[in-house]
């Protein structure tokens, strides 16, 4: 599989004859809705078996060997050139696929206003075969530990066609926000955790779940300890019922950071509890903040990197975003919501304001701006092939178990396809 950017003159026909492929393939795998207009700074997916690479000054066959992670023979075999022998600027060099690493993808997916709307059961379906685990988010908690379900609509049946599997999301979510109150009772009253735990089991049995999965967000920092220890006793009842425990943590650089999001999260102890754990990796850029990349890598490698100090690599989900953000400039704080956006929709918005995407090689990041009809300007950030693949690329240089999306609904071709070429999508964990 070939990432290539669009220069300014460049057409589909030029772009498909350069990798050898077809318009018709290049318009599916991307999904085109202008493929006579594309983007200058567009990334798009070359759907071939491999990739090329074209020569630089300065390349040399043991240099792009090792780029690539291939033997410098086997590279001057497999392009049937002499193996110290000059290297023309500019020739294009075929590098073959390596081995794909197994890992676990997992994605939330979450109904809005009560029901599954048919887009969003679409596009479960579409996306269910490069998964492990479906999320459907979620179920609420109550005061009394009893459960409110979301809609699952056919989630369950999409699932077992695609062999994969389902996990509960548990929430304090209370009137549509993270509840510290509710939080506290749930980590502290052991009778209402038992009722919940019973609640969880039976539902776990009678839906067809495989994992439960914890996302208890801005608890008391005081209810850090309170919050182990009720994992600790969930794990050990869940594993007795035969079924997985996972949660969500929030993203930390380190054991002291402060906030209201990190304090209750105690890495070292969700590392030696659960089964896996999901760090969310996201929300640098939000709707209620300035604008800048969502999850740019920089950020994202010193979340993993302490993390691995708490636990093993094995047991670490990397959460990766599916959207972006447009937000109006300039940003005042209480002010305007950025609006969520597919990387779909923000191409859609740079082709018809007519701007080039630009790329922030530190947050490996796309963004441009552009200025509406009532003259006000904007600054859009969302993610491409390259950023998704400066994530996957991460995935595999530290061995991590895998990646968690938040969320299905927004349409991203580009990462199904590098995912699937990336990757062994576990189906047995």
């Amino acid at each position: 599989m070939q990432i290539h950017v669009v220069s300014s003159g460049d057409s589909l026909y030029t772009i498909a004859s350069t990798y050898g492929t077809t318009t018709d393939a290049l318009i599916n795998a991307n999904e085109l809705e202008a493929p006579n207009n594309l983007v200058v700074g567009q990334a798009l997916v070359i759907p071939i078996v491999g990739q090329f690479y074209f020569v630089q000054p300065g390349d040399s066959l043991y240099s792009i060997a090792q780029r690539f992670n291939i033997s410098y023979q086997e590279l001057a075999r497999v392009n049937s050139i002499p193996v110290n022998g000059p290297l023309t600027v500019g020739l294009r060099l075929y590098i073959p696929p390596g081995p794909k690493p197994e890992i676990i993808a997992n994605a939330y997916v979450e109904p809005i206003g009560g029901s599954v709307s048919q887009e969003l059961e679409n596009s479960a379906r579409k996306n269910a075969p490069f998964l492990s685990y479906l999320a459907p988010f979620s179920y609420q908690v109550n005061r009394d530990g009893s459960l409110n379900a979301p809609p699952l609509n056919n989630f369950k049946q999409i699932a077992d066609a695609n062999n994969a599997k389902l996990m509960m999301v548990i929430t304090t979510l209370e009137e549509g926000a993270f509840s510290a109150e509710l939080g506290h009772i749930i980590v502290t009253v052991q009778a209402v955790q038992n009722t919940l735990l019973d609640n969880i089991v039976n539902t776990a049995k009678q839906v067809g779940f495989s994992d439960v999965h914890f996302d208890f967000e801005f608890l008391p920092p005081e209810d850090r300890d309170a919050y182990s220890s009720f994992l600790a006793k969930a794990k050990e009842r869940l594993s007795q019922e035969g079924l997985l425990m996972s949660t969500a943590l929030a993203p930390k650089v380190s054991a002291t950071q402060e906030g209201a999001w990190y304090e209750a999260h105690d890495y070292g102890a969700h590392g030696s509890v659960a089964d896996f754990v999901v760090l969310m990796t996201y929300e640098w850029g939000y709707s209620g903040g300035p604008a800048m990349a969502v999850s740019p890598i920089d950020q994202v490698r010193r979340v993993v990197n302490y993390a691995l100090t708490e636990m093993p690599a094995n047991k670490i989900l990397l959460g990766q975003n599916l959207y972006g953000y447009d937000w109006t400039l300039p940003f005042v704080e209480g002010g305007e919501y950025a609006k969520a956006v597919s990387p779909q929709q923000a191409i859609a918005l740079a082709r018809e304001n007519n701007v080039a995407i630009q790329y922030d090689t530190t947050a490996q990041a796309p963004f441009f701006n552009y200025w509406d009809a009532e003259g006000k300007q904007h600054e859009v950030w969302f993610e491409d092939a390259r950023s998704i693949q400066a994530k996957f690329d991460l995935i595999k240089e530290l061995g991590l178990r895998g990646i968690s999306y938040w969320k299905l609904g927004l349409a991203f071709p580009q990462n199904w396809l590098l995912l699937q070429d990336n990757f062994t999508i576990s189906k047995s964990s």
